[in-house]
C-alpha cells in the first residue's frame, strides 16, 4: 500500500466524518454533496485496492490472505451501505450512519496498515 493513498484515505474520510458529525449535532439529514464526498473516498479506497493487489502479486508478504481481503471488502462496501441508508433515512440519523461509516473506514484503514507493515 502507498502511504500517499493511505494518507489520502484518511484525511478524505476524516473530512466526511466531521460533516456528518456537524450535520448530525444540527440535526439535519445527509445532503448529496456528503453522498459524493464518501463516493471520493471510495474510488481512493478503489484505486488503494487495485494498486495493493498488484503489489501483492509481484511480491510475498507475510500476512493472512483472508484476512486482508476481509478488511478489504469490508472497507469497500462500508460507505455505499451507509450512502444507501442515508438515502433511504432522510432524518438526522442518516447523518449519525453516515458518520459511523467514516469513522469505520478510517479504523479498518488503520487496521489494514498494520496488516501490511
Amino acid at each position: 500500500m502507498f502511504p500517499i493513498l493511505s494518507a489520502l484515505v484518511f484525511l478524505s474520510a476524516a473530512f466526511v466524518l466531521a460533516w456528518a458529525l456537524f450535520f448530525a449535532v444540527k440535526n439535519r439529514a445527509v445532503i448529496l454533496k456528503q453522498l459524493f464526498a464518501a463516493g471520493v473516498v471510495e474510488a481512493i479506497l478503489v484505486i488503494q485496492t487495485i494498486t495493493s493487489a498488484i503489489l501483492l502479486m509481484g511480491q510475498s508478504r507475510d500476512l493472512e490472505p483472508w484476512e486482508f481481503w476481509g478488511y478489504v471488502f469490508t472497507i469497500l462496501i462500508i460507505l455505499p451501505a451507509a450512502a444507501v441508508w442515508a438515502f433511504a433515512e432522510r432524518t438526522k440519523w442518516s447523518s449519525v450512519v453516515l458518520a459511523v461509516a467514516a469513522f469505520t473506514v478510517i479504523f479498518l484503514q488503520m487496521r489494514l496498515i498494520q496488516l501490511w507493515g
